[in-house]
Parts: structure tokens; C-alpha cells; sequence
């Protein structure tokens, strides 16, 4: 199965409420539009003068071309408008994305007479229109070790996050070190030395407990040691209404720069999608202390609502690197705004 296919498929709780919401403000559309009109009648810059329209052809009959002209229609105006926010801020799109969306597909098609199939369409190219400058790769320097620090909070996916990164770059030919850097929590260091015998990247630890920030300073001597192309730096899950624990994260910044005072090279932060809305809030407490560079966003496969995505490119413009619906490995993979997009609003391929 495609990547996209499982996207889909995952995304299907999001897909399947935007989809249902659009049957619906379709089917109220009032009395008088609901009159079908004659195929002939209804406008078309593709209509032949005086000739009767082609048949769909096989392909077109597969994806339902035949009956397109058969499907409900309603006009589009203020009141269904409206209805088009609401539902994309109940998918966690955020108000002012959601207006900017539906004014961006307003624009020259007030009057028009519009089916399901059309709006998904028109609202996965406002999406992909947003969400394409934000979809960039990890970029991969010539510094070596180039430090990769990795943050969230509790239970957003880092440390998995981690070995499927360094099971990849490995695959790519790259030498990695990983630093488990999350000292306070035994299980975190026990699944990423799982990543590193699958993936056969060296995982540094330190006995429970102990200095973060002093293993990964011992973790960067090491990589550079060893000629390492990437080190990275797992971190404790870090609650943003926690000062001793941000603080504590600000202090593994400041003893990398020691070592490297251009380091770390990236910082990435990694979001829960069931989070919701609280997203926005986290990459706000994140930027400011730990410089983040770029996003990686998990659990797709686990909200009806992953608008939220939509909302943190239009807000933010931070690069997402990579998106995760699952937990296999690859399951995490690079971020493509048009496949997002179609999968969100329930397109075809």
C-alpha cells in the first residue's frame, strides 16, 4: 500500500466527518435551488454548441464521471459560506484559517452552483496552496556531527520519532549516534536501544537520574570522535507549564553550544495531532526557548480533526519535515502538502 493510500486510510476519521458536514450543507440547500435543472441548461464552458456532450469514458465511469452532472448541487453563497467555516474549524483548522480558506474559495465563484465532489476539490487546493511552502525535507548539512535536538512534551511521540529518523538516515548511508537524553524515564531509554539494534545505530545512555545536559555534551565528544554525520538528542517530555523542566531543557542548549556554538543544527519538535488546538500553544513555548526549526507531526491516524496541521503551517510557517500515521517504520515520512491535502478532505488519488 502507497504511503498516500495509508494516509487515507488513516486519516479516514478526519475525511469522514468533513465528508459527512459537506453532504449535509449541500443537501440544505433551500427549496428553490433544489430543483434539478436540464443538463442542457446548466452552464458549462465546456459545453458544445448544439452537440450532445461526450460519454465518460471507462475511467471516468470507474470514479463516478457519468453521474456528475447528476449530483446535488447548492449555490454558493454567505449562508453556505458560513456552514463551510464552522465545519473546518470543528476539524481543528483554527478560525483564521478556516476564513482564510473559504474566502480564497469564494473568490470568483459566489453564484455558482457547487456538489461535494467540486468543494473537496476546491478545499484540498486551498490546503496544498498553504501547506506547500512548509513541506521541506530534513535538511542534511556538511557539519559534522550535525546535532539534531529533539523536544515535545509527554507522550508526543519523540522517542519513536527518533528511531524510525535514525533507521532511515542509516538506510540513506548516513553514520548516526543517538544520546537518550531522557535520563528520567527508564522506558524511553529501553525503546530507543530497541531502535538502534534494529537499525544498528550506536544508543549513548547515562544511569537514571542523571545530568542531561552532561550526556549530551559526552555524546557530541563521541560523534565527533567517531566521524558521525548526525547525533540526535532525545529529551525528556517537557510540559510547557513546567518551569524546572523548560529551564532544564535550556540548559542542554546552552552546554551543546560549548561544544559547538552553532549547534544544535536543528531543532525539531514533534506534536501530537490529538492535541488538538493545544499544538499551537506548544510550538509557541518551544520557539521561544529552544529555537525550534522545524515540526514532525504524529498520530495522524488517531484524530478526527487533523486539520490542526493546516492551522500550524498558516500560523507559524515552520517547515514540516515529516508527518506519522502509524508505528511502523515507514510510517514516518516525508511531508507532501497535495497527498496531505487530498487525504484530509477525502479526495481521490
Amino acid at each position: 500500500m502507497s504511503f498516500f493510500n495509508k494516509l487515507k486510510d488513516k486519516l479516514f476519521k478526519s475525511s469522514a466527518r468533513l465528508d459527512e458536514g459537506l453532504e449535509a450543507i449541500v443537501a440544505e440547500a433551500p427549496a428553490a435551488e433544489g430543483v434539478a435543472l436540464p443538463v442542457a441548461e446548466e452552464p458549462s464552458a465546456l459545453a458544445t454548441p448544439q452537440a450532445e456532450a461526450p460519454k465518460p469514458g471507462l475511467i471516468g465511469r470507474l470514479f463516478g464521471g457519468a453521474a456528475k452532472s447528476d449530483a446535488p448541487r447548492r449555490v454558493l453563497d454567505d449562508a453556505m459560506l458560513e456552514q463551510l467555516e464552522e465545519l473546518l474549524i470543528a476539524s481543528d483548522m483554527g478560525v483564521d484559517t478556516a476564513l482564510r480558506v473559504t474566502a480564497n474559495l469564494a473568490e470568483g465563484r459566489m453564484g455558482r452552483r457547487l456538489s461535494v465532489g467540486e468543494i473537496k476539490d476546491l478545499l484540498a487546493s486551498e490546503i496544498a496552496r498553504i501547506m506547500a511552502p512548509v513541506a521541506r525535507p530534513l535538511p542534511i548539512y556538511a557539519k559534522r556531527p550535525q546535532v539534531v535536538l529533539v523536544v515535545g512534551v509527554n507522550g508526543s511521540g519523540k522517542t519513536t520519532t527518533i528511531g524510525k529518523l535514525a533507521s532511515q538516515f542509516r538506510a540513506a548511508g548516513k553514520t548516526v549516534v543517538i544520546a537518550a537524553g531522557d535520563t528520567f524515564r527508564a522506558a524511553a531509554v529501553e525503546q530507543l536501544q530497541v531502535w538502534g539494534q534494529r537499525a544498528g545505530v550506536p544508543v549513548m545512555t547515562a544511569p537514571e537520574g542523571s545530568d542531561p545536559a552532561s550526556l549530551a555534551f559526552d555524546a557530541m565528544v563521541r560523534a565527533e570522535a567517531e566521524g558521525a554525520d548526525l547525533l540526535m538528542i532525545d529529551t525528556a517530555g517537557r510540559l510547557q507549564n513546567r518551569q524546572d523542566l523548560m529551564e532544564e531543557l535550556a540548559k542542554i542548549v546552552r552546554v551543546i553550544r560549548k561544544k559547538d556554538p552553532e549547534a544544535p543544527h536543528n531543532t525539531l519538535l514533534v506534536l501530537d495531532a490529538t492535541t488538538g488546538q493545544n499544538a499551537l500553544n506548544q510550538v509557541e513555548v518551544f520557539q521561544k526557548l529552544a529555537d525550534v526549526s522545524g515540526l514532525i507531526m504524529t498520530k495522524l491516524d488517531g484524530t478526527a480533526r487533523g486539520g490542526v496541521l493546516v492551522a500550524l503551517a498558516d500560523r507559524f510557517g515552520l517547515p514540516i519535515h515529516a508527518i506519522g500515521v502509524g508505528e511502523q517504520i515507514d510510517d514516518l515520512q516525508p511531508f507532501d502538502p497535495e497527498e496531505f491535502a487530498r487525504a484530509l478532505v477525502g479526495g481521490g488519488i
